[in-house]
């Protein structure tokens, strides 16, 4: 899981003792439909994980293009992009110094370089000076008709003058083999199905950047589409809160387990969960508190 950065903020599980009312994210649904051991394990026991240099690499990305979009667009050139990569880093040292510590003390050039590089190949997808975003890093929020509160945080949202809105998520990793776009696109459908909520328009196209490797994964969705997984959403949200009841979140073991920060503890490696801390007594009618993290 990567670190917070650049307006996504850290992912806060469940605020115990605060009163607050849960919402399900993009990135904590997903975890669910993955392991419902890992969605306990990140939302209710909140568990600390490492950070490694890619994940750290994509949230000082995320941080220069959002501060590139801030500059007038006739300022927003490749090589003034490129420039505001090592305050985007240092930005994200002050608010968490411990960072520092996933790369070596040697390896600060590199790391530097290799976010410069990916900011570059960003100029390889669109031209970010002919056009003006309507937001970027801006925090959405709905709720659906049975009460299931979604909250995210979309990358970037264009409106153009005629009304269509595309919403924009950049990735700094390599686009996916064609079966797992369908895992890509969930993160945007939800992001789609907020804003077709609180706007009352279904965005006309869904765009994912990836950095890594210059390419464009786009998607159309329709208000059908969005209906019903609205429906998924609510079903993965009932999945939890029985779960949450009776504390049974069961592993599923898969080939992302040897990655997993969590696998030492996890019975399906012979490992011990820590005691099961309860499902937050939360009112209804409380703030909500559930936020996502750049993936």
């Amino acid at each position: 899981m990567p670190p917070a950065a650049e307006g996504e903020g850290a992912d806060q599980g469940h605020t115990r003792g605060r009163g607050r009312r849960l919402a399900l994210s993009p990135s904590r649904a997903g975890d669910f439909k993955q392991c419902p051991l890992l969605y306990r394990f990140r939302a209710i026991d909140r568990l600390p994980e490492k950070s490694s240099k890619a994940q750290l690499k994509g949230t000082v990305v995320h941080a220069a293009l959002e501060a590139l979009f801030a500059l007038p667009a006739d300022h927003r050139v490749s090589e003034r992009a490129e420039e505001l990569v090592e305050p985007a880093w240092d930005r994200v040292l002050a608010d968490s110094p411990e960072l520092a510590d996933v790369i070596g003390p040697g390896d600060r050039g590199q790391f530097l370089a290799d976010a410069r590089r990916l900011v570059s190949n960003y100029y390889r997808l669109e031209d970010p000076t002919r056009f003006e975003p309507e937001s970027c890093e801006m925090r959405v929020e709905t709720e659906l008709d049975d009460g299931v509160l979604l909250r995210g945080f979309v990358d970037r949202i264009d409106v153009s003058p005629t009304g269509l809105i595309r919403v924009v998520d950049y990735k700094t990793g390599r686009a996916p083999w064609a079966i797992s776009e369908s895992k890509a696109l969930f993160q945007m459908k939800f992001y789609a199905l907020v804003l077709f909520r609180t706007r009352g328009v279904v965005p006309a196209r869904l765009q994912l950047l990836y950095l890594g490797d210059g390419q464009i994964l786009t998607y159309e969705p329709d208000e059908d589409e969005l209906v019903r997984f609205g429906r998924t959403l609510s079903a993965i949200w009932q999945a939890i809160t029985e779960s949450g009841a009776t504390g049974d979140f069961r592993p599923n073991p898969g080939r992302l387990c040897d990655w997993c920060d969590h696998k030492t503890r996890c019975p399906a490696f012979g490992g011990t969960p820590p005691p099961y801390p309860g499902w937050p007594d939360v009112p209804s009618e409380e703030s909500s508190e559930f936020e996502e993290i750049v993936e």
